[in-house]
């Protein structure tokens, strides 16, 4: 399963009760004097998933994390403003802020849904504001049959540049409204457009605006291309959200190839400020995996 087909099945776990508060021993702080600039965040749609909505923001702080992604629940659950209320009384009840979410059906790719895509966007920014979440996550969409490639390359770019214009100093919860384009490797979504770190680094360049910006999924990248530190270094400037997972998987960092450690240290190194968030479906117990790849973010990233 991926972000895109989960949030299509999302449905089975709806707003339920309310969750217990969180005991204060289970939002430990890292032993570490000196933290990372980076923020860390869970992307929801990864764990959890078999309880009502209250309660995942519960184990994600019980996880000792004040920081989740959405993958538009809202929309695929239809929230009454009554639960748009309950979400945000539960979001404060635990130190929880969303940061990203996800979740818009039109792509970027192909110019003839470039109309439905900008007023998408538009009305995605309503629950935006209600649930105080400043950044979405873009998709390119597949490839269109039969148009030459430089023409959807040239179509993400030109669709980037419209939705920039409409966000243009608009701040969400003290921040500025941002776009976040991701690439999704070839094995997972074989019509995907934007297949390349490489490329989609290129459009956000192309639209040259300082609220559109690459979303670096390492996971994604190591598939399909790897020499991951270099990519981060090259463009630290334009990285505006960071996707972990190891590889293969797509579990938790220390399951497989990628050397975290490094990668965490590269980015304090670089004095990446945004978020590094944690897209990994855990191979044992949840909380336990949360904890240790946070512990190594931290660590990692004392320096």
């Amino acid at each position: 399963m991926n972000r895109r087909t989960f949030a299509q099945a999302l449905g089975a776990a709806a707003l339920g009760a309310a969750a217990p508060t969180v005991p204060a021993s289970a939002m430990a702080a890292t032993t570490s004097t000196k933290l990372p600039p980076y923020n860390l965040s869970v992307m929801l749609w990864t764990v959890f998933t078999d309880l009502p909505f209250e309660q995942r923001l519960a184990k994600i702080a019980e996880a000792g994390y004040n920081q989740a992604e959405l993958v538009g629940e809202y929309n695929s659950k239809k929230w009454t403003p009554a639960d748009f209320a309950n979400a945000n009384a539960a979001a404060r009840r635990f130190n929880i802020r969303f940061d990203a979410t996800a979740g818009l059906a039109n792509g970027i790719t192909n110019p003839a849904t470039r109309d439905a895509f900008l007023a998408e966007l538009r009305q995605a920014l309503v629950p935006m504001e209600t649930l105080n979440c400043p950044a979405m996550i873009v998709l390119s969409g597949n490839v269109v049959p039969g148009m030459p490639r430089e023409m959807q390359h040239q179509a993400c770019v030109e669709t980037l540049k419209q939705a920039a214009r409409m966000i243009e100093g608009r701040m969400i919860d003290g921040q500025p409204v941002r776009l976040l384009l991701e690439c999704i490797h070839l094995e997972e979504s074989p019509k995907y457009f934007l297949t390349s770190a490489a490329e989609a680094i290129e459009v956000v360049r192309a639209v040259n605006h300082p609220q559109v910006q690459f979303l670096y999924d390492i996971y994604h990248e190591q598939m399909s291309f790897g020499n991951l530190i270099q990519k981060l270094e090259n463009n630290i400037d334009i990285i505006g959200l960071v996707h972990v997972a190891d590889v293969p998987g797509r579990h938790e960092p220390g399951s497989g190839e990628i050397n975290y450690g490094s990668i965490f240290r590269r980015l304090a190194e670089l004095n990446y400020k945004h978020t590094i968030a944690m897209e990994f479906m855990p191979i044992g117990d949840t909380l336990s995996a949360l904890r240790k790849a946070k512990a190594l973010a931290l660590s990692a990233g004392a320096v």
